[in-house]
């Protein structure tokens, strides 16, 4: 029988799902009573068998005052509730979509999928919407694939929910505390031997996620701006319009190659999406996940990762 590449993916996925790191601190398995908020993190496992935090409505502070000008001023931002990856997407997972690998370190299925153009990240996200049976968020026929977030399929982070879900409550730089700890969280230029390592081998933040300090810098879905938080919009912010060309995207997290300083909750950064480039050779350039949900599908899934 030959498998279609959305038949391969999904075999491949059922299959693959570990657990990088069994003793590490799992996310709060919060049980929200019938007809309540759940108002902590809650650990899913999707119906392709990834491992998944869902993380809570919520209000945060966005940005900083202290750090580097395109970071202020710091605002107040409400949140829609979402779930994210509890890993960076990894090569293992983006083979199985049917797609080439582009890593330049590529020794281990287990590393995150890396000198992946923007494009390509929101690709993955349409199929494994598509392997689901969730309508995928991105229309692949206009020019940047235009994002729908009224459908329920996966997609890239906005920049608020990415920075939401790395402080995990807090308001430092760090969800942990001081910098001096960052070598039990990332993988990043003092301690990364310049390469990445496979994901969850690193301590995760306090909402059970890995990797959001360092490893590889993640895609998110808005267009960067120097000085969008002056203007940003209150609730569910998706960042400014798109200029049509020379866009950047917004990137956020440490990476492999990071100082303590860019490894920071609130450090952003802008990154030309590689989707027009022959040659893509920025090997810090990985992402993953996010998605809303129905309370009927997050129970079902809850009940799966018990």
């Amino acid at each position: 029988m030959k498998l279609t590449p959305t038949l391969a993916f999904a075999l491949g996925l059922l299959c693959s799902c570990g657990k990088p790191d069994e003793n590490s601190t799992p996310a709060t398995k919060a049980a929200a009573p019938a007809g309540s908020t759940v108002t902590a993190p809650v650990e899913l496992i999707s119906k392709s068998s990834v491992e998944m935090v869902y993380l809570p409505a919520g209000e945060f502070t966005m940005g900083s005052n202290q750090g580097n000008p395109d970071e202020a001023p710091a605002h107040k931002v409400k949140l829609s509730a979402f779930a994210m990856d509890k890993y960076e997407v990894d090569q293992d997972m983006f083979a199985k979509a049917q797609l080439p690998n582009p890593s330049h370190w590529n020794e281990s299925p287990k590393k995150p999928v890396e000198r992946v153009r923007w494009r390509d990240a929101k690709q993955y996200c349409n199929e494994r919407s598509t392997l689901e049976g969730l309508k995928p968020c991105y229309n692949e026929k206009t020019p940047e694939w235009d994002v729908d977030l009224s459908a329920n399929g996966y997609r890239l982070p906005t920049e608020a929910e990415w920075e939401y879900a790395c402080r995990a409550g807090s308001d430092g730089p760090y969800d942990f505390g001081q910098a001096d700890k960052l070598r039990q969280y990332s993988w990043f230029t003092e301690n990364a031997d310049e390469k990445t390592h496979a994901v969850g081998q690193k301590k995760p933040n306090r909402w059970g996620i890995y990797d959001l300090y360092g490893n590889v810098s993640e895609w998110c879905e808005d267009v960067y701006s120097p000085d969008y938080y002056k203007q940003s919009a209150g609730t569910d912010p998706l960042g400014p319009a798109s200029p049509g060309k020379d866009v950047k995207r917004v990137m956020r997290g440490g990476s492999w190659k990071s100082s303590p300083d860019m490894c920071r909750a609130s450090f952003r950064q802008g990154q030309r999406t590689g989707d027009s480039d022959a040659c893509f050779y920025t090997d810090f350039c990985g992402f993953r996940c996010v998605r809303r949900m129905t309370p009927e599908e997050l129970d079902s899934l809850k009940a799966k990762a018990k």
